[in-house]
């Protein structure tokens, strides 16, 4: 789960690279002496204390009219907008500049909770390299060095310490679940389906949906929050555009959900890039739902619907667990049927087994088929537990989990979904050891 994200924004060649480096403890961005090395928005996945967080190096902003600079400060902006915390590095070799003072300005126009940090303050004779910064009205300067590692730690704190709370607290109760797929698949006409009314912008150019967007609504006397995802898609058509921010807020949509729609288009058929984001989906391990939109478009007789669903079985092959359901969410049509849907799914999520129950299961699955040897060992089981739901894993203890072959995993599972059900939900299967 991410907790949140911080961008480590400043003017060219102040470190920012380096600092990035530092925090997630292993070389990601270009590292040279060089200003402007860094143009693009670059990523990674920290963690400290109990915060995880999704860390951003930036490219730097200056007055000067330099080539890139225009892309580069949208790339910035758009850095700023998704931050929750943002970090302004400047240097404490070079001193204070009025690329500085810009930056202060437009920092304190976002609203957002800044961390001033000095870098290259590399040794305590330098320490009073900071005290000018306090000029820039941001608060108390932190020194750091990120070649050095030198207040590194109490960056990160600082972080910590001004992390929101972004808790599910608010959505207890709820169902949560998040309409994935690529651009111009109608997600915002689905979400508006549900809605009942206009409360996403629809449009048939790609890319309208910038951001994921919450918003809560009453059926059948149970609560849903719906998530409505920015298009994604595919890498090779990212560049230093909004879409890998567009990508950036799917994910995060789907690690806020319970479960994902993955919405397919009928008037086009299904493409590589469909089984790009349903993976999203299934490894993030949420349940799943595949949802075959535009069905109005699609000509039909009586065997379509059968044939279409083969071909998603097959090209989903890793979703063969997931229910699918065929709608045209422009006219809402069908949609009655998804609520259900993904009420069932819901429940299978949090689904329990009773560990009696669940052993005897194991047992027969063992005596209707025990496992093949392997160079002349038996594999067994001796044990099974539910360790926990949403998703659902279970523990097998055996007597060598080297001779546990996929297969006969596979095997496995297919007898927990004939006994228990489980449709829309992956299952984890973990074996281990038995202590002796």
């Amino acid at each position: 789960m991410i907790d949140g994200t911080v961008a480590i924004v400043g003017r060219p060649n102040v470190g920012k690279s380096t600092v990035f480096n530092r925090m997630l403890e292993e070389r990601v961005a270009i590292v040279e002496d060089t200003p402007g090395v860094t143009r693009d928005r670059i990523y990674g996945d920290c963690q400290w204390l109990s915060k995880t967080y999704r860390l951003i190096d930036t490219g730097g902003i200056q007055i000067e009219d330099v080539p890139f600079q225009k892309e580069i400060n949208a790339q910035v902006e758009i850095a700023i907008d998704e931050a929750d915390v943002i970090i302004f590095l400047t240097d404490g070799r070079s001193g204070m500049t009025n690329d500085d003072e810009y930056i202060a300005r437009l920092l304190q126009r976002s609203k957002k909770p800044v961390i001033l940090a000095v870098n290259k303050v590399d040794d305590h004779t330098m320490i009073n390299n900071i005290y000018e910064y306090y000029a820039l009205g941001m608060g108390d300067p932190i020194a750091v060095s990120g070649v050095h590692g030198i207040g590194i730690g109490d960056l990160l704190d600082r972080v910590v310490e001004l992390m929101p709370d972004k808790s599910m607290e608010e959505y207890e109760g709820m169902v949560r679940f998040a309409i994935i797929g690529r651009p111009n698949v109608g997600k915002s006409s689905l979400t508006n389906a549900f809605l009942k009314q206009e409360r996403v912008i629809v449009s048939d150019i790609e890319g309208t949906t910038r951001d994921a967007i919450d918003t809560v609504f009453e059926a059948n006397g149970q609560n849903y929050v719906v998530i409505d995802t920015a298009g994604i898609r595919k890498r090779g058509k990212i560049y230093e555009s909004v879409e890998k921010y567009s990508v950036l807020r799917a994910k995060g949509a789907i690690e806020r959900s319970d479960l994902a729609l993955v919405l397919l288009d009928g008037s086009t058929g299904i493409i590589e890039q469909d089984k790009h984001v349903a993976g999203l989906a299934h490894e993030a391990k949420k349940g799943v739902i595949i949802v075959y939109n535009k069905w109005d478009l699609v000509e039909k007789d009586d065997k379509t619907m059968s044939n279409i669903t083969k071909e998603i079985r097959k090209q989903f092959a890793y979703l063969d667990y997931a229910p699918i359901a065929f709608v045209s969410a422009k006219d809402s049509k069908r949609i009655d049927t998804l609520l259900p849907l993904i009420d069932l799914v819901y429940e299978n999520l949090n689904k329990r087994i009773k560990t009696n129950v669940l052993n005897e299961v194991i047992l027969d699955a063992q005596l209707a088929n025990p496992a093949k040897p392997h160079n002349g060992k038996k594999f067994k089981i001796y044990y099974a537990s539910q360790v926990s739901t949403a998703p659902c894993t279970i523990v097998l203890f055996v007597n060598d989990p080297e001779l546990f072959h996929f297969s006969y995993e596979r095997y496995i599972e297919n007898k927990l979904r004939e006994a228990f059900g489980f449709e829309g939900v992956p299952i984890n299967i973990i074996a281990r050891k038995r202590a002796e």
